[in-house]
């Protein structure tokens, strides 16, 4: 593309509401050597062309206050403007849209949207071709146009301008065409080869998340702690192939049993994959490394629990998680004293059901693990007795949805734990469950649940 080639500097007047348009226009203009003055509408855009005789004017068509045909007119109709070229540019393409262009006296017209270069090469067409005095012969034309007969007057080098430049128009809008349906045929053949390759991909996929789902089913509870004191259930129903929810439940020692259920925000693989590697940090071995008990299997000491939550807050900061958080209550139950140690780190209270009584839900507070640093956690004691059963579960229960999107809710979730309180505990978390599925049949779960159950048995 040429620069302009007259040693003075061509003075380029801009009319364009759209200010993104305009700064566009004016820096490619800036760039090509011209001097370029923005007027924000019809109106501003004459007072600028009065106060100073601009080289050449481009118009937006559609603007507020005065379009750019009314532009154009009162241009043309100024004796001391009336050879200034003037181009219109616009989104409208109709035959009736050029005729009115030539009505008006405009010298050029373009369609947007266009290309930089082209209107630069439209304009230095139009410096190099000055246009005649204003009191040149002017023509005048008949055009019958849809049944409508329009009258045109205007000068022999404005029409010849603007159909030339609508020839123009047209011509580039074909390249446009065909260079789109060259790139349109090339993306097609690149979409087959995409699909094919998805294709192909989607299986591996399936295959490997089959495949991470059973490893992840393999990490949960193989067997429960076997005692004369108490009885444990639990119930494990991810919501897609895998789970962001996490449970196990173990014997620490000869008389503690630790429990705990994690839910990790979010869904697919990588909350699943935050979900194992917790279950994995949680394991009950003792040992320097693990974080439940330390020390030799002859005499472990068992790490409380809200020490448990504030060391997993620390190994698991948000930040270095993708952005994933998740919440978990830890708990220490003692077979020869019944007593319950916990922690929460913004999970969902245990529920309690005292025999004979009705159940309550037990306090829990504490941030989720990975939304700050430093958070100290707050341990509770709560003193159980025979009979008792204790539910440790995550928000897929009370949360659920049914088809009005109605949430299950605590009230229900109570009611039903206590409606379940005589049946054997191996059978009460699959009713819960068989309940929940009911409740949200139709649209099935939309969030992974997770719960363990305990009773402490009743000696003779």
């Amino acid at each position: 593309m040429s620069e302009p080639n007259d040693a003075r500097v061509i003075d380029v007047l801009i009319a364009e509401d759209n200010r993104l348009q305009a700064k566009i226009l004016e820096d490619r203009l800036v760039r090509a050597g011209y001097r370029v003055r923005v007027g924000r509408d019809g109106v501003e855009a004459l007072q600028l062309a009065r106060d100073q005789r601009p080289d050449i004017i481009v118009s937006d068509i559609e603007m507020p206050h005065m379009t750019g045909h009314e532009l154009c007119r009162a241009i043309k109709s100024d004796a001391t403007l009336s050879t200034v070229p003037l181009i219109l540019l616009s989104t409208l393409s109709e035959p009736q849209d050029i005729i009115r262009g030539l009505d008006c006296g405009a010298d050029n017209y373009v369609t947007k949207p266009y290309r930089p270069e082209y209107l630069v090469s439209r304009m230095e067409s139009l410096l190099q071709t000055p246009l005649g005095q204003p009191d040149e012969e002017r023509l005048e034309l008949e055009v019958t146009l849809a049944g409508t007969v329009y009258k045109v007057r205007s000068g022999r080098q404005q029409v010849l301008n603007l159909l030339v430049s609508t020839f123009e128009n047209a011509v580039e809008k074909n390249f446009e065409l065909l260079r789109y349906n060259e790139e349109l045929t090339i993306a097609k053949e690149q979409l087959a080869k995409w699909n094919k390759r998805l294709e192909t991909l989607n299986g591996r996929m399936t295959r490997d998340l089959e495949a991470a789902a059973k490893i992840q089913q393999s990490l949960l509870p193989q067997s429960l702690p076997t005692t004369p004191l108490a009885a444990f259930a639990w119930k494990y129903l991810p919501c897609d192939e895998l789970a962001g929810d996490f449970l196990n439940c173990f014997m620490l020692d000869d008389e503690h049993v630790a429990m705990f259920v994690v839910d990790v925000s979010g869904h697919g693989v990588p909350s699943s994959l935050l979900a194992v590697a917790v279950g994995r940090v949680l394991a009950p071995d003792a040992g320097s490394s693990s974080l439940l008990v330390r020390g030799p299997a002859d005499s472990p000491v068992i790490t409380p629990p809200a020490d448990v939550l504030a060391e997993l807050n620390r190994r698991y900061p948000m930040e270095g998680q993708g952005n994933l958080y998740f919440t978990m209550v830890y708990a220490i139950l003692n077979l020869r004293t019944l007593e319950l140690n916990y922690a929460s780190a913004g999970h969902e209270p245990m529920v309690h059901i005292p025999f004979g009584k009705p159940p309550r839900m037990l306090p829990a507070e504490g941030f989720a693990i990975g939304w700050m640093e430093g958070v100290e956690y707050t341990e509770v004691t709560v003193q159980l007795a025979t009979g008792d059963r204790l539910y440790l579960y995550s928000d897929g229960i009370p949360e659920a949805l049914d088809a009005d999107l109605e949430e299950f809710d605590d009230p229900r979730m109570l009611a039903l734990m206590n409606k379940c309180a005589s049946e054997p505990i191996e059978s009460t978390v699959d009713t819960i469950c068989d309940e929940i599925l009911k409740w949200c049949r139709i649209n099935g779960p939309k969030d992974d649940i997770s719960i363990i159950a305990v009773e402490l048995k009743k000696t003779d």
